[in-house]
C-alpha cells in the first residue's frame, strides 16, 4: 500500500513486524480498561478476555488477512512520527470494512490528526472499493464520539449488557 498524504502532513502506511508487539501491548491494557469499565468484568478477567480476542484476532500477528493494523503518520519538516494506530477487519463481499481500534497517542490528541486520519482512511478504503465503514464507540467516549460524528458516522444502535 502507497502511503495516503491528506492535510496537516498525516500518512498511513501499515505496521512493521517489529511495531505489533507494542501495538499489542497498548491494545491489551487499553481494552481491558474498557472491558472493566463497560462490561464491569474484575481486572483478570477482563486482561484474559483481551488476551483472548486479540490471539483470535491475529493468529498470524501483522501478517493476519483482512485484519489491517495502519501506523498512523505526521511527517514535520524531514521528520516522520508515529502518532497512532487504526485497526480493522475488512469484508470484502460486503465491501465494508469494521473499524476495531482508533487511536492516538496521548500527545498527539487535539491537534487534528483523528480527523485527517479519518479522511486518509476515509479515501484509501474508497480507492480500494469499500463502500461502508462501521464502529463501536465505548460508553462515554465523548471524544470519539464527537470525532466520529464530525467524519460523517451515524448512531446505528445501543450495545447493552447484564451481569447475571
Amino acid at each position: 500500500m502507497n502511503k495516503l498524504r491528506v492535510a496537516q502532513g498525516i500518512t498511513l502506511r501499515p505496521i512493521e513486524k517489529n511495531e505489533f508487539a507494542p501495538f499489542v501491548t497498548y491494545f491489551i491494557e487499553d481494552y481491558t480498561a474498557e472491558i472493566v469499565t463497560n462490561y464491569r468484568l474484575s481486572e483478570p478477567d477482563a486482561r484474559a478476555q483481551a488476551i483472548r480476542d486479540v490471539e483470535q484476532s491475529f493468529p498470524d500477528a501483522e501478517r493476519t488477512p483482512d485484519q489491517i493494523v495502519l501506523c498512523i503518520m505526521f511527517q514535520q519538516d524531514d521528520t516522520e512520527h508515529h502518532v497512532g494506530y487504526i485497526w480493522y477487519k475488512a469484508d470484502t463481499v460486503l465491501k465494508s470494512v469494521y473499524i476495531n481500534d482508533f487511536y492516538l497517542f496521548e500527545a498527539s490528541r487535539n491537534k487534528g490528526f483523528g480527523g485527517a486520519a479519518m479522511k486518509a482512511l476515509e479515501n484509501k478504503l474508497s480507492q480500494e472499493g469499500f463502500t461502508q465503514m462501521k464502529l463501536r464507540v465505548a460508553q462515554g467516549n465523548e471524544h470519539a464520539r464527537h470525532l466520529y460524528s464530525a467524519n460523517g458516522f451515524s448512531v446505528t444502535g445501543i450495545n447493552m449488557n447484564k451481569l447475571l
